[in-house]
């Protein structure tokens, strides 16, 4: 998640293998794992583009990517679609939406549209409640003119979070059960019928309490804003809405422990860890792909 700050992301485990000779009948020394991936092997590589972007609102961070399925492969439409959201600590400096777009990449060259969100991070005027009001204004703005962009209006809306951007997809599951004139719900929210966290960080009270944690305490102290049964999933009412976790057994950003904390359905993958989430030739993002797959019977 933390582009800038790659060193705490790799996790090299030794062989615990003698010095015994080399024999013909000797026992095999076991192998060292497999090096997890780091940032650079993901953002070293020809990245691709969206289709379109449009606005949401006047800050140069209120945009969002459209993604669009070729009219050749797979006709003219209308296509399902996602909203996607980034992670990054909830900070600009840290990650912005284009750290999705191996994915999002990924998924228009499987028939499936991708609305990706930027959003103002904490250290350019987000927060509490300014990230959430973009993440609700950029998801609602789907829900009006997803069809505009050849996207079908009768499919599920499904989200999809890296790390903080999980808990912002988790948090908009969880928005429509908020009360009527509460302001992060608005009027009319996007109903989520599938929220999809990959390595997320959903638990906003447990991250204040986390020093040294890599994204530290700061971020997410200023995301909760002393509002936790507003913003943090955990805290919130549930909704209608499918809730999936996909964490990775090596991630040290988000470990399992902190997905079965939180509950809800979870898939694990070993030996990979948090940048392997939205690598498109990762074992784990296979999986997050055949279930979005699956859940628009693609």
């Amino acid at each position: 998640m933390a582009v800038a700050r790659s060193g705490f992301l790799l996790l090299l485990l030794t062989s615990a293998a003698g010095c015994a000779p080399a024999m013909e009948n000797a026992a095999i020394a076991p192998l060292a794992a497999k090096p997890i991936m780091v940032w650079k092997d993901l953002l070293s590589r020809a990245k691709p583009t969206p289709d379109a972007t449009i606005r949401y609102g006047e800050d140069s961070l209120q945009v969002v990517d459209v993604w669009q399925p070729s009219p050749t492969k797979f006709g003219r439409g209308p296509h399902p679609a996602v909203v996607m959201i980034h992670g990054g600590c909830w900070q600009t400096a840290i990650a912005e939406r284009d750290i999705m777009n191996w994915i999002a990449d990924d998924l228009r060259a499987h028939g499936v549209g991708v609305w990706n969100i930027e959003y103002r991070g904490v250290d350019r005027g987000g927060g509490y409640p300014a990230t959430y009001n973009d993440v609700a204004a950029a998801a609602d703005l789907f829900l009006t003119k997803r069809g505009e962009f050849g996207f079908r209006t009768d499919t599920p809306v499904v989200t999809i979070g890296h790390s903080a951007g999980g808990h912002l997809s988790l948090w908009l599951a969880r928005r429509s059960a908020l009360a009527k004139g509460d302001a992060l719900r608005g009027r009319a929210p996007l109903l989520v019928d599938v929220a999809i966290s990959q390595g997320g960080l959903p638990n906003l009270r447990a991250q204040t309490m986390l020093p040294d944690h890599p994204c530290g305490a700061d971020a997410a102290t200023k995301m909760a804003g002393d509002a936790f049964a507003r913003v943090s999933p955990p805290e919130m009412p549930k909704t209608r809405g499918r809730e999936i976790q996909f964490n990775n057994d090596r991630d040290r950003i988000a470990p399992p422990v902190f997905g079965r904390a939180y509950g809800a359905k979870m898939v694990t993958t070993p030996g990979e860890g948090h940048v392997e989430l939205i690598a498109p030739d990762s074992v784990s993002w296979g999986k997050q792909r055949a279930e979005i797959l699956r859940v628009f019977k693609l």
